[in-house]
């Protein structure tokens, strides 16, 4: 679970956060580590906003896609950004955006999870390696060994391969990045992209795969220039944490002209 607190009048981000919630935990639980990152940043959940991965929030007052999270948010942490690369544990998405985060358009990757940060994870997990170890090792292959990009089965069919030949550990890695990022920069071309992206979800975190997208962007030609902001994985809560401000001015300015029925 990933939080983000604005200030609703001035839109100033107050502060990211994200607590571990486990499979066990109640909505009552999630309400209450809510609460706890609100009092640590010294803030009051007023008006909780959600994104579209957030369906199990139900005390919330209101929600937005989380297409449209991700835009504002990568925008608000990139402001020269003109497009976002938004990659997710369950898919990616490239949407080219305006200066007021306006989505102009957008590609998805298919249902297939090939192209995911749980695919990757699943990977990782049978590698015997640690998530946070993925980018770093991925950097250091020099012989990247080609991975299915059309299936998530076929593409764990060829690791599990690689891995009775031998291959090393850096390699298979490097090349599953290779595979993803071929993906996903064919996603931003198809948008018509060009300029400042902004990366955004839980891959954005990947130093690997980064260097793969920037390293493929040259080669394809592509006028691009991918750039990995600070709290990037947080994009998605911080973009609605900031419509949801901007609701709440909104819904006050509104309040202030059309005065309250008499009781």
């Amino acid at each position: 679970m990933r939080i983000a607190i604005v200030n609703g009048p001035n839109l100033n981000l107050l502060g990211v956060r994200e607590p571990s919630v486990y499979g066990t935990e109640t909505l009552a639980d999630v309400e209450r580590r809510l609460h706890e990152v609100a009092r640590e940043l010294g803030a009051s959940l007023e008006f909780v906003q959600r994104n579209g991965e957030g369906e199990l929030v139900e005390f919330r007052r209101g929600h937005f896609f989380g297409m449209t999270t991700h835009a504002r948010g990568g925008l608000f942490l990139e402001p020269e950004a003109r497009a976002v690369l938004d990659m997710g544990a369950l898919h990616a998405r490239a949407i080219r955006i305006d200066a007021r985060s306006r989505v102009l358009g957008y590609r998805m990757t298919s249902q297939c999870a090939s192209g995911s940060g749980q695919f990757l994870e699943n990977i990782a997990r049978y590698l015997g390696v640690a998530l946070e170890e993925v980018g770093e090792l991925s950097s250091e292959g020099r012989t990247p060994e080609q991975v299915s990009s059309i299936c998530a089965v076929l593409a764990e069919t060829d690791v599990i391969n690689m891995v009775s030949r031998g291959i090393d550990v850096r390699d298979i890695l490097k090349g599953i990045h290779v595979s993803m990022a071929g993906r996903f920069i064919r996603l931003m071309a198809a948008t018509g992209a060009s300029g400042v992206v902004a990366t955004t979800g839980g891959l954005a975190a990947d130093t690997g795969l980064l260097a793969v997208l920037r390293e493929e962007a040259v080669r394809q030609k592509l006028d691009m220039e991918i750039r990995a902001p600070e709290d990037g994985i947080f994009a998605g809560a911080l973009g609605a944490a900031l419509w949801g401000a901007f609701r709440v001015t909104r819904l006050a300015r509104r309040d202030a002209v059309i005065p309250a029925p008499p009781a």
